[in-house]
């Protein structure tokens, strides 16, 4: 019976409604955990989605480009060719209304709300990995892997590697315009848009990127974007390493020559060289514009009759900016994505240091105790404390006995300067940390054993006047 525009159109209008209640109903029950959030958001993004796709449905009926809209008004109207007859339109629908139901005598009225009100139960699956532990932590790996074994970057742990991938400023200008350092950038701002969106739903990303990209075009075209002030300049001097052949993925002769003559030749010819030789001198040719420019080269290794590296750059400047500037923009995107996910980083960071001073045992122990508290959490744990003394918490979430406070020294104050002036409440509480891992980090990072020699000492320069006594 909903075959008519009309019918059609007002079904998507009460459905667009009821998605609307339902968001805002969703929006009233408060999730018991992050887990449980994380869905909710979901829910609502889809419902949103639904009602994005259903608007434009309409849109696109009332704009009425092939006039059916209007024709079937007319109809209803009773308005033919020959006339108008209100009668015969009223008993023509009456007619075809029974035929209907005569056709279908068993057919049920089906209740939408109760169909809609099971999407508040849904749990949409969400796909993470194991590492980032449904969102709480980023896993860049694979990322990591890409970094270290490049020519742009340096071997680092992967904690220091989380403090300086957001940071592209640090990678030298030359390195950059390298085929290599753009597949790794593409790749880590893909692999943080598809995570920001998997955290993140109800965001929207692409409204983000926008303002990004209009704020970009305008201090590109003042010059003014950050470390790319002279890129037109770069993308002159850049060309001659941007031919047919990449030669970042080469470093001998040998290697050029398993290429083949033919691809060293086209090589050669878009420099401007000679394309003469053997396989071996076209190779060797072909090499010495790796590491050195065009215009410092010996005239005897370019062809006759060759305008010279200065046309050969000016033809190929132009498309090396277009790259430059791409490199710029996507540099741009990473780091409003690091802005967005800052809180995230900073969790993947202590989350790293922490398990680098914890066994295989103790990491699976602890991955199985953060699964259960995220199942039972619940907004009874949430509701606010009476505490004015500000005593610390229990084993069953209530502020201990005042008279234990004072029994412990839990108002004494201990701090650690290994430790980045971590403050530790109470001798207990002190005696143990230096085995904590915090501590642990701390020392390894000076350079100095744990040993029961150094514990009582948390200053940093008394540890190496300790260790120059001994």
């Amino acid at each position: 019976m909903s075959s008519t525009l009309l019918e059609v159109t007002r079904g998507s209008h009460e459905e667009v409604e009821r998605l609307e209640r339902l968001i805002v109903k969703d929006f009233q029950n408060e999730p018991a955990s992050s887990k449980e959030r994380l869905a909710q958001s979901h829910r609502v993004r889809l419902m949103i989605d639904t009602i994005t796709s259903t608007t434009e449905r309409l849109i696109e009926i009332y704009e009425d480009n092939d006039n059916a809209r209007k024709d079937e008004i007319a109809a209803l109207g009773g308005q033919t060719a020959t006339g108008t007859n209100v009668f015969s339109a009223f008993y023509d629908r009456l007619k075809e209304i029974r035929e209907y139901h005569r056709r279908h005598p068993a057919a049920l009225v089906v209740d939408a709300n109760e169909e809609h009100e099971a999407l508040l139960k849904e749990e949409p699956q969400v796909e993470f990995s194991g590492e980032e532990s449904y969102g709480r932590y980023l896993d860049l790996h694979e990322l990591y892997n890409q970094y270290i074994n490049s020519k742009f970057g340096e071997p680092i742990e992967y904690s220091a590697y989380l403090d300086v991938f957001s940071q592209p400023h640090k990678i030298p200008r030359k390195l950059k315009s390298t085929r290599q350092y753009r597949e790794y950038l593409e790749n880590l701002v893909q692999y943080l848009v598809y995570f920001f969106h998997r955290t993140e739903p109800l965001q929207d990303l692409d409204r983000i990127f926008a303002k990004v990209e209009t704020e970009f075009e305008e201090q590109w075209a003042d010059g003014k974007v950050e470390e790319w002030e002279n890129a037109i300049q770069d993308g002159e001097h850049v060309q001659d390493q941007q031919t047919v052949i990449d030669l970042d993925y080469y470093s001998t002769v040998e290697e050029l020559v398993e290429l083949g003559p033919e691809k060293l030749k086209e090589a050669l010819a878009s420099l401007g060289l000679k394309i003469g030789g053997t396989v071996q001198q076209r190779a060797e040719r072909l090499l010495l514009t790796k590491d050195t420019p065009l215009e410092k080269l010996d005239k005897k290794h370019f062809a006759k009759g060759s305008r010279g590296s200065a046309q050969n750059g000016a033809a190929v400047a132009p498309q090396q900016v277009g790259m430059l500037k791409e490199i710029a923009l996507l540099e741009g995107k990473l780091k409003k994505l690091s802005d967005l996910l800052s809180e995230a980083i900073e969790r993947t960071k202590d989350n790293i240091v922490k398990k680098q001073a914890l066994t295989y045992e103790e990491i699976a122990a602890e991955r199985e105790d953060e699964e259960t508290q995220a199942d039972t959490e619940s907004d009874d744990d949430e509701q606010q404390i009476y505490n004015p003394l500000k005593l610390p918490m229990g084993w069953d979430g209530k502020p201990i006995p005042y008279w234990l406070y004072k029994l412990h020294g839990l108002g004494q104050e201990f701090k650690c300067e290994i430790c980045g002036n971590q403050s530790y409440w109470g001798r207990r509480a002190f005696e143990r940390h230096f085995k904590e891992w915090r501590h642990q980090h701390g020392m390894r990072c000076l350079g100095i054993p744990n040993t029961k020699n150094f514990n009582e000492i948390t200053s940093i320069e008394v540890s190496f006047f300790q260790i120059e006594s001994s």
